[in-house]
């Protein structure tokens, strides 16, 4: 098992030998990254108010979800006016509605966009995550397919998930967030809501999942123990499977996606409820994974990146996350898999939502209220 996150904060950062600092929630102070002095935002379009997902189509056209339940295309760094209709109903309240979006990995050649949303499609009074796919004519949606529909619904309006991501091999990922129920959902296999997902990209289950043959399980589940993860990401150089996740207060996490893993929640958590009290006095427990990384406080991560272009050499082979909370972009350094140290950038930039990177290597960010940015370097 891997060394503790509190164990290793405490020998790094502040000294001690004792772990009675984590369960005080000692603080880590984010520093400014060395290199932010040399880029800057520049705005591409604004009328987007939570821009959830962006996939480039070609090196033109952008397509950005807005929470709301629209989709729309940026086309030459212009939002166009027209809106892109077949879009499924979307409960568009609290935490939901149209949600990621993602291109196959042969999209060239099929077309297919998935994209995921709370949907109205499951089992019982209510909703939940969906995930469809649909081709693109005449800024139309057509051929649209469901193929999944969590189970069971339920009338929260919040913890979602929702990101998608395609492995090496083509398998699907995607997550769905506890929906609120800590304490039923995430350490049940019977329950879709606080898991990873895989699935093939017509919908079926790949019969290398790691809970096909497990009696009453969904098949399609793949890790489990998760609160809920808002960015997901394929690493470049393993084509691992990268995600974060909101904590309660405190304790956001990134952990490295395995087969058939239990992530814990909430049965072991750094963080706290929000009121203040403690959920439990467990920070790891045989057979569950350690975080990769732990933010305390939380920063509210949402979107994620590995950044793989020249463009930005100080950032090269690192990854990047939003922070909704603290208004900044946060800079994850890594040493191969290893997570070591963070820095941010952007200061008082807003609420990123979401990354993406265009087919030339620019970074483009989406932030909530504010717009579509690229990240440049200063002349």
């Amino acid at each position: 098992m891997k060394k503790s996150f509190c164990t290793s904060l405490i020998i790094s950062l502040i000294g001690l030998t004792s772990l009675q600092a984590c369960a005080q929630q000692t603080e880590q102070e984010i520093p400014v990254a060395k290199s932010a002095d040399k880029y800057e935002l520049e705005l591409i379009a604004k009328g987007i108010q939570i821009p959830w997902g962006m996939a480039w189509l070609n090196e033109q056209d952008l397509l950005v979800t807005d929470r709301a339940g629209e989709l729309r295309l940026i086309r030459d760094g212009k939002l166009l006016d027209q809106k892109i209709t077949g879009v499924p109903k979307v409960h568009a309240q609290g935490q939901g509605g149209l949600l990621d979006i993602e291109l196959d990995p042969n999209f060239n050649d099929n077309g297919w966009i998935y994209f995921s949303y709370s949907g109205y499609e499951g089992d019982g009074e209510g909703y939940n995550t969906s995930i469809m796919r649909a081709q693109l004519k005449d800024m139309a949606l057509v051929n649209t397919q469901l193929l999944f529909d969590g189970a069971p619904n339920t009338t929260a309006t919040k913890h979602y998930g929702s990101r998608i991501e395609f492995d090496n091999d083509g398998y699907l990922y995607f997550s769905i967030g506890d929906r609120g129920k800590r304490d039923v959902h995430p350490q049940s296999l019977e329950y879709d809501a606080g898991k990873i997902h895989r699935i093939n990209s017509d919908g079926s289950i790949p019969e290398s999942n790691p809970f096909v043959s497990q009696p009453n399980a969904h098949k399609s589940i793949y890790s489990y123990g998760h609160r809920n993860p808002q960015g997901m990401a394929k690493h470049p150089q393993t084509g691992a499977i990268w995600s974060h996740e909101h904590g309660p207060r405190g304790g956001d996490e990134i952990n490295i996606i395995k087969a058939g893993a239990n992530y814990g929640w909430p049965e072991i958590t750094h963080g706290i409820n929000y009121i203040g009290t403690k959920i439990t006095d467990e920070t790891s427990r045989e057979g569950m994974e350690q975080p990769d990384w732990v933010w305390v406080p939380s920063i509210a991560p949402s979107g994620m990146e590995f950044v793989t272009s020249n463009k930005y050499p100080q950032w090269q082979g690192h990854v990047l996350v939003g922070a909704m909370k603290f208004a900044h972009l946060v800079l994850v350094e890594l040493d191969g898999n290893k997570v070591t140290g963070h820095s941010k950038l952007f200061e008082g930039a807003g609420r990123v939502r979401s990354i993406s990177t265009h087919p030339s290597g620019d970074l483009y960010l989406g932030i909530d209220g504010m717009g579509i940015y690229r990240i440049v370097p200063k002349v």
